[in-house]
């Protein structure tokens, strides 16, 4: 496999830049599709999340993968690509497996240390294993990032290093605008981020809650699952007049315009009574409040762009440094394993080379001497067969010694040619067509 990642995220582009690149509705999968259509790829993944867009394929050519990768980047997302470049990243080989191993164990996140990443990977892989995008080589990677991301949450305090992104925003909000708990509060989406989101707000103390949601019935389950005695479901069309009730907006819907204008906010804010400020939480990607909320006195917005500045400002945790260690770790065996897997069909396709000679050679000794007794016959074939293995041992155990270390692949090259291997044997070992790599999972990309 040769792993490439194109992709921007909080680190390298502004919320502005995010917000406009955001992949909503069918765009995740019709840039799927076409990045796993490329001719220079076999197979592809997309992580799309709030703050971040990454494409993970398995190329052919690094500087045609990068080129065509961005090229789709800016046609599905929209933005120029010669804006877009300026805040693209790219990661080839070992670098991009340290990269989404990174990811998975929250060291990239906005708030790191973060578990929701992990299901958000989990959500990645099984899309592309949906859509027929992804094959052995990207399953076995991404299985092995959440692995990964798994044991460091697991053995070590990275989950002390940061909270959830609705726990760092909470925070936020309750430094401007007084406690969580006791406040009237709205949440408006019933998607996962906003499911945790009502559930945190319960957990803080929060015993009035409204939600409310595209599809009723999601809001519906919402309820049943918080309690009746604690939610209860709003129409969406009445979030603009259930402004001035409440103290506390948390909205997070993935619609592809605003979902609170700021005249609403303007006129909840002046028939308001309270002297703490309508608190409002906006973790869409892009944006469901609208950005001129900033400026109205009696209103307080917090959503991802200041979230970011925040968190730039706390110290780090102690524990980032045993979770980079893990990462850097996993990450050499890793790729020794994969290169070391590359090498396997060649010195499979040798031995059966070998095993062959030696069938040949022995049919020749029977029309030779066919008067020769079983039991000499049974002599003489073990022997030649202890012989050629004794000379086949040290070579092939070497060289997949030599094969998990970096640069590993050209052993492999050294072996076919030195002993003449036909490239169909080898490539039928690994299951791919020769001048080619096994299609993806189900099928192929479509």
């Amino acid at each position: 496999m040769s792993l490439l990642v194109v992709g921007l995220s909080h680190r390298t582009a502004p919320v502005g830049v995010l917000e406009r690149a955001a992949l909503t509705g069918e765009v995740p999968t019709r840039l799927l599709h076409d990045a796993a259509a490329s001719s220079t790829v076999a197979e592809a993944a997309l992580v799309n999340t709030c703050n971040r867009i990454e494409l993970y394929a398995d190329v052919d050519k690094f500087h045609a993968g990068v080129a065509e990768l961005s090229l789709l980047l800016a046609h599905h997302s929209g933005v120029d690509l010669e804006e877009l470049t300026s805040h693209l990243y790219v990661h080839y080989e070992d670098r991009a497996v340290h990269h989404l191993f990174s990811v998975a164990c929250g060291l990239d996140s906005m708030v790191v240390g973060e578990g929701q990443i992990l299901g958000q990977l989990r959500d990645a892989l099984a899309t592309a294993q949906d859509e027929h995008t992804a094959g052995r080589d990207l399953n076995e990677l991404f299985q092995q990032a959440l692995r990964v991301g798994k044991r460091a949450h697991s053995e070590t305090g990275i989950d002390k290093a940061g909270q959830s992104l609705v726990t760092f925003g909470l925070e936020q909000v309750a430094a401007g605008a007084g406690e969580i708990a006791g406040k009237r509060a709205l949440v408006v989406g019933a998607g996962s981020m906003s499911s945790l989101a009502a559930a945190t707000l319960v957990r803080s103390g929060v015993t009035d809650l409204l939600i409310a949601n595209r599809t009723p019935a999601r809001a519906e389950r919402l309820v049943e699952i918080l309690g009746p005695d604690v939610a209860r479901t709003l129409d969406l069309a009445k979030v603009p007049e259930a402004l001035a009730d409440v103290d506390l907006v948390i909205s997070c819907t993935g619609a592809a315009g605003v979902v609170i204008k700021a005249e609403d906010v303007a006129a909840a804010v002046a028939s308001r009574s309270s002297e703490q400020p309508l608190a409002l939480l906006d973790l869409a990607m892009p944006r469901d409040v609208a950005q001129e909320v900033h400026r109205i006195d009696g209103a307080l917005l917090v959503d991802l762009e200041s979230l970011s500045h925040a968190h730039a400002a706390t110290p780090g945790a102690g524990d980032v440094d045993q979770v980079t260690r893990i990462v850097a770790d996993e990450v050499t065996a890793f790729g020794a394993a994969q290169r070391a897997a590359r090498i396997a069909p060649t010195v499979v396709a040798l031995r059966a080379m070998a095993s062959e000679v030696v069938t040949a050679e022995l049919g020749r000794l029977d029309s030779r001497l066919p008067d020769l007794d079983e039991r000499s016959r049974a002599e003489i074939t073990q022997t030649v067969r202890r012989v050629v293995d004794k000379l086949l041992h040290a070579p092939t155990v070497r060289v997949k010694q030599l094969a998990a270390e970096p640069g590993g692949a050209s052993y492999a090259d050294a072996l076919r040619e030195l002993f003449d291997l036909d490239p169909a044997a080898v490539h039928a070992v690994s299951g791919t067509p020769v001048g080619g790599r096994p299609q993806p999972a189900g099928g192929g990309a479509r």
